[in-house]
Parts: C-alpha cells; sequence; structure tokens
C-alpha cells in the first residue's frame, strides 16, 4: 500500500511538467528535517505534557480543561501522521510507516493503514463521485444524484445537512475508530495484526487511565468532551480543502485535476499551525511530498502560474470556506426537500 507522494510522470511539455521544474529549481521539494524534530517534539511534548496533567489533577472536574486540551493535541498528532503517510518527514517508507502507526494506531486510536488507503483514493481522484470515498454517499451527502429516495433518519440528515455539519463533526472520532476495526476485520490493512494490537493497547491505556483517575461520571463526560471536541477540530482542518468545489468527471488532466477541486484558505501563521499547512491544499494536492513549511513559499508561484494557464485559483478566508461547504450542502439536499414535500 504506498500513499501519494508524488503526482504521476507528466509529459515534458505539459502544463504541470512545466510548473514542476520551476518547483525543483526554487528548492522546493527539499526536505526540512529541522521544521520535522522541532514540529514532532512539540506534538510529543503537548501529548506526554497532556497525560501528566490529566494524572497530576486526578479526580476533578476540572479535568475537562485537559480533555479540551488533548482534543487539540490529538488533532495536531494526526495532522503530524498525515505529513508522514506523504513521506513530508522520512524519505523512506518504512520509518515513516513505523512512526505514523506510532501516531496513529498507539497514541489517537485510528488505523493508520487504512487512512493510507482511504487517502491515496482521494488524491488520485478528489472530489469524483464515484472514486473519491471523501465524498461517498455516507450520512452527509455530496452529490445531488444521492439525494433522492432517503428515507427515515438518513432523509431527515439529508434534508437539514447543511445545519447538521458541524453537530455530526462531534461524531467523526468515533467514526474513525468505528471504520478502522471494520478495516481491520476486514483484512484491508496490510499489517493487520500489529495494527490491531496498538489499536487494543490504546484502548485499554484510554479507558483504564479514565476509569482508574476518575469517577464513572467524570470518565464518561471527559470521554464525550475529548472525542467530540477532536472530531470537531479534525474535521474543521478538512471541511475548508474540497467541500463545495467542482465535481470533475475524472478525464482532467493532473494538473486541472487537483486545482479545480481544491480550494486555499487565507491566513497567517496561526493558520498554518491550526491547519497543519492544509490551509495551502492546492499546492499540497499538486506536489503531496511538499515539506509543509514549504507550502507557503510555493503558494505565490503556483498561484501566478495557474493565472497565466487561465486555470481558476480559488483562495478565500476560513469563515467563507465553511459557508461555501454549507451552502453546497444546503443546495445537494434540496432534490430530498423538494421529494419529502412532494409525499
Amino acid at each position: 500500500m504506498t500513499i501519494t507522494t508524488t503526482p504521476p510522470r507528466a509529459p515534458a511539455g505539459s502544463d504541470f511538467a512545466v510548473l514542476a521544474r520551476q518547483i525543483n529549481r526554487e528548492g522546493l521539494m527539499d526536505r526540512r528535517p529541522a521544521y520535522y524534530l522541532a514540529r514532532l517534539s512539540a506534538v510529543t511534548l503537548m501529548l506526554l505534557g497532556g497525560w501528566t496533567a490529566f494524572v497530576i489533577i486526578g479526580s476533578s472536574w476540572w479535568q475537562l480543561l485537559t480533555a479540551a486540551f488533548l482534543a487539540v493535541t490529538f488533532a495536531q498528532v494526526a495532522l503530524v501522521a498525515h505529513d508522514l503517510a506523504h513521506r513530508q518527514v522520512f524519505r523512506t517508507r518504512r520509518p515513516s510507516e513505523v512512526a505514523g502507526q506510532l501516531a496513529g494506531n498507539l497514541a489517537i486510536g485510528m488505523s493508520y493503514g487504512w487512512w493510507m488507503d482511504k487517502h491515496t483514493r482521494h488524491h488520485n481522484n478528489p472530489n469524483h463521485d464515484d472514486l473519491d470515498p471523501d465524498v461517498a454517499p455516507e450520512v452527509l451527502i455530496w452529490a445531488a444524484t444521492s439525494a433522492p429516495g432517503r428515507r427515515g433518519l438518513a432523509g431527515f440528515i439529508t434534508r437539514h445537512q447543511a445545519g447538521l455539519f458541524f453537530p455530526l463533526l462531534t461524531l467523526l472520532a468515533i467514526d474513525l475508530k468505528v471504520s478502522s476495526v471494520k478495516a481491520l476485520r476486514n483484512g484491508v490493512t496490510k499489517r493487520r495484526g500489529l495494527e490491531s494490537a496498538l489499536l487494543i493497547l490504546h484502548a485499554a491505556g484510554y479507558l483504564a487511565a479514565l476509569l482508574i483517575v476518575l469517577s464513572p461520571l467524570q470518565a464518561i463526560a471527559f470521554l464525550l468532551v475529548h472525542q467530540a471536541l477532536f472530531g470537531v477540530y479534525l474535521g474543521m482542518t478538512f471541511a475548508p480543502n474540497h467541500k463545495g468545489m467542482p465535481h470533475p468527471a475524472g478525464d482532467e488532466d493532473f494538473l486541472r485535476k487537483q486545482v479545480l477541486t481544491s480550494r486555499n484558505v487565507r491566513g497567517g501563521w496561526l493558520t498554518d499551525i491550526a491547519l497543519g499547512g492544509l490551509n495551502y491544499q492546492i499546492e499540497h494536492h499538486l506536489f503531496p511530498g511538499m515539506p509543509t513549511p514549504n507550502l507557503r513559499r510555493a503558494q505565490p508561484i503556483v498561484q501566478a502560474y495557474c493565472a497565466d494557464i487561465g486555470v481558476p485559483y480559488e483562495q478565500t478566508s476560513l469563515v467563507t470556506s465553511y459557508r461555501q461547504a454549507l451552502q453546497h450542502l444546503h443546495q445537494v439536499g434540496a432534490p430530498a426537500r423538494a421529494e419529502h414535500a412532494a409525499r
């Protein structure tokens, strides 16, 4: 199983090949070991510090603040796992895989192998109705053709999905765990035994810590707050990237397939940290192996080149990106609302 780290080889004179040569001349594909040493160290200290504070504080309702801090930390660990999967940190597969399994399976309870498979398919065909698992019709519907015919709870959610989007994100962390278990049970991942053992170790350690340190009621509250906020934060880092952008037919060339389906988010260093560099989604999809700190430097180059060749380049504020995603969800739900009204 190999996640996308470099785009497919393009013809020498293609639009993407010309852009890639310019990016390479600027050295933007070069490794950034000092950056990743600092970032991995900071995230590790956050994780260890959060759980140390949890033990020191003990049985107290103040632990809900610890739960919020660890929710942010878990999301940052997930963003690091994303960079590991794209081999932005280590050049070779084995250390990337080991670090990714420790970050994904052991630290936050998500199957790294399952996520790699899913994320690779997304990168290969972003926003494609049939080939991108991130827009497959499940709880939420991202294509209007999937909206009709949904009844009961599924139909209710489809009719009101724009308003339910953020509340449903509170369940995302649980959904990741359930999907991970299903993938391991069905043999989707390559290192099934190792990943299963790490997930069991995570679950056992997590639940034991809550039950030993907290009262039963505090443990339930901590779990709900921690997992809900983790899901909301994680969902909010991915929602601005493609949601509400065009759904391609799949026959576009590589550059247009990636640029037209992606959206960048404007912001400074705080946005870069909060979104883990995913605010430069266009550059990331064009050059998935590019280290995160180089994406900011690549952005004006890519934007100028797209303007030169007449390819629309979408860049908005964070709030506008959410508004566009919610508007798209509302529009997609229109056939379901019309069908319900007719009944």
